[in-house]
């Protein structure tokens, strides 16, 4: 299990990173966030990957700004899909506390 959620926490920061500055508010699911700020967490790797794969851009994290629960979850996966990533269903099931955190802006 940890395996997989980090593997979609991995899927979604690269597809938001893919997408940044269209404004489309992506949102991981519950499970999925786990992954992602397990990612954050080690901020010398994260910091790492925004120079390698957001031209430099850090991925801002603002946590638990309100609890959305309006298909972000659902539209997100498509694209994590169409950005040609392996999409877990199962683990995208649900909304997350801090999805999209400020919808329009390039933050997670």
């Amino acid at each position: 299990m940890a395996t997989r959620v980090l593997g979609q926490g991995y899927a979604y920061l690269l597809t938001a990173m893919s997408l940044r500055g269209d404004g489309l508010g992506l949102a991981p699911s519950r499970l999925v966030d786990i992954g992602v700020h397990t990612i954050i967490l080690d901020t010398v790797a994260y910091a790492e990957l925004c120079d390698k794969y957001n031209d430099g851009h850090f991925l801002h994290h603002v946590p638990k700004a309100e609890m959305k629960n309006d298909g972000s979850v659902v539209r997100t996966a498509h694209l994590v899909a169409r950005a040609g990533w392996e999409v877990d269903l199962p683990l995208w099931e649900d909304a997350a506390e801090c999805g999209p955190c400020h919808p329009g802006n390039d933050s997670h």
